[in-house]
């Protein structure tokens, strides 16, 4: 059986992760574009091994593929998920802060 504090911190995270979804829009942290159900990643802006946690204000609404990408470290990765997305300067820009919370290099 699950402990109480467990199923609490679940519920919370859902309720976060669907409150920032409401919050913007249904929409990207970089793109912009509207996200439907199978796109929807739900980024921790802080990563949790940095320290970050599932409250609301740690939390963005992203496309599955912008999370893969500001992860990715691998040079093949990069460019798999670039070619996809084709960002433009401005949306590179919000990327790479991401990027820089996670303690990753900038893409050029």
């Amino acid at each position: 059986m699950l402990k109480t504090s467990y199923d609490k911190n679940n519920l919370e995270y859902a309720d976060n992760r669907i409150s920032r979804y409401s919050m913007q829009l249904g929409k990207c942290a970089v793109t912009s574009e509207f996200l439907t159900a199978n796109d929807v990643h739900c980024h921790h802006r802080l990563p949790k091994e940095l320290g970050g946690t599932d409250e609301f204000s740690n939390l963005r609404i992203v496309h599955k593929y912008v999370h893969r990408l500001i992860h990715a470290k691998k040079k093949q990765t990069i460019d798999y998920y670039r070619n996809i997305l084709q960002l433009d300067g401005k949306q590179l820009k919000k990327l790479n802060a991401f990027r820089k919370v996670c303690n990753l290099v900038a893409l050029v």
